[in-house]
């Protein structure tokens, strides 16, 4: 039996080294700033180191093995946690700026809201304003998911409506280096910051349906005034926060969904946590199934009514845009 739990402990312990190795591999090979042949180097060595320890465990001198993959574990760590956020690089154009919001009573400024005009995801008009809305008038709440990756993974924009028709479209983004480029894998190892985008609908969402002709879908949510509120305020503070202490973005544990799930749990306490936030193309199921969209009708159907690429297309990037996309779109009707 002794016998039996030595060799377990030693198969547990020799996934651990595995999987902190390959953990400590790809973050070299990322993060290091040394040339491609230096990196590839060290991230090789490493994992000979692991593989070498790996074995040695079932040998006489493992203890030694351990010993020396433990200093090395420690080295990469001790630099990974030394690594911060930049506040200033140069970043791409469509998030080279941070909005920033100040409330007095019920009006609510943005800063560096943005209000670009797409033709293509490469040909483009920036624009950055600063609009003034009456927090007073805050009336719905609506998510958008734009599938770009097949049905498992989207991105996810939550917009405010007013009394006057106005729109604050939101998004959690990777805030890449100009000329860089998304990589779900380079962006789990602090290969680039978080930002948080406030836009006209017609700029964030109307780059996915007509720029990049993505399959964006359009979900109301029974939400109140004063929960619409209380997030939207949130958001303003998280813009804010960042503004002022920039954050990595981490394409698993800090990303468009998780972001915006910790921010409603600061408003409605304890939402259970469900495999659905993190393969967020399901996110509208989850949504459903806790009574947040218009229940009486059957999901699938929320979802053919809520799909908006085809008439946006059609339809154009008009002055109208906002108003045109939500026709048609079920209401959930309030408890």
């Amino acid at each position: 039996m002794t016998r039996i739990l030595h060799h377990s402990f030693l198969v547990l312990l020799s996934l651990a080294i595995a999987l902190s190795s390959a953990w400590a591999v790809l973050a070299l090979w990322y993060r290091l700033p040394l040339a491609p042949g230096l990196r590839l180097g060290l991230a090789v060595g490493f994992a000979l180191l692991g593989l070498a320890v790996i074995c040695g465990l079932f040998r006489p001198r493992r203890l030694r093995a351990l010993a020396t993959y433990c200093l090395a574990l420690a080295a990469v760590l001790t630099w990974w946690i030394s690594l911060t956020p930049p506040a200033s690089r140069d970043w791409a154009p469509d998030v080279a700026r941070q909005v920033t919001g100040e409330i007095k009573g019920s009006q609510l400024t943005l800063t560096n809201l943005r209000n670009f005009t797409w033709r293509s995801p490469t040909d483009f008009d920036p624009h950055w304003e600063q609009r003034h809305y009456d927090l007073d008038t805050l009336d719905t709440v609506d998510l958008f998911m734009s599938y770009w990756a097949g049905k498992t993974i989207a991105h996810m924009i939550v917009s405010f409506g007013f009394a006057n028709g106005e729109q604050i479209a939101w998004s959690v983004e990777v805030r890449r280096q100009k000329d860089g480029a998304f990589s779900p894998l380079a962006d789990m190892f602090k290969s680039n910051t978080l930002a948080i985008i406030a836009a006209d609908e017609r700029d964030l969402v109307g780059t996915r349906t007509n720029a990049r002709g993505e399959d964006v879908q359009l979900y109301r949510l029974n939400t109140g005034p004063k929960q619409a509120r209380a997030l939207l305020l949130q958001y303003v503070a998280a813009s804010n926060q960042l503004a002022e202490t920039p954050r990595w973005y981490n394409s698993l544990s800090t990303n468009c969904t998780t972001v915006v799930f910790q921010l409603i749990r600061t408003i409605l306490g304890e939402v259970p946590l469900d495999w659905r936030v993190m393969a967020n193309g399901y996110l509208p199921e989850y949504a459903y199934d806790m009574g947040v969209l218009a229940t009486a009708l059957p999901l699938s159907e929320l979802t053919q009514k809520g799909r908006i690429t085809a008439r946006a297309q059609a339809h154009g990037i008009a002055a109208d845009y906002s108003r045109m996309i939500r026709q048609g779109v079920p209401i959930p009707q309030p408890d």
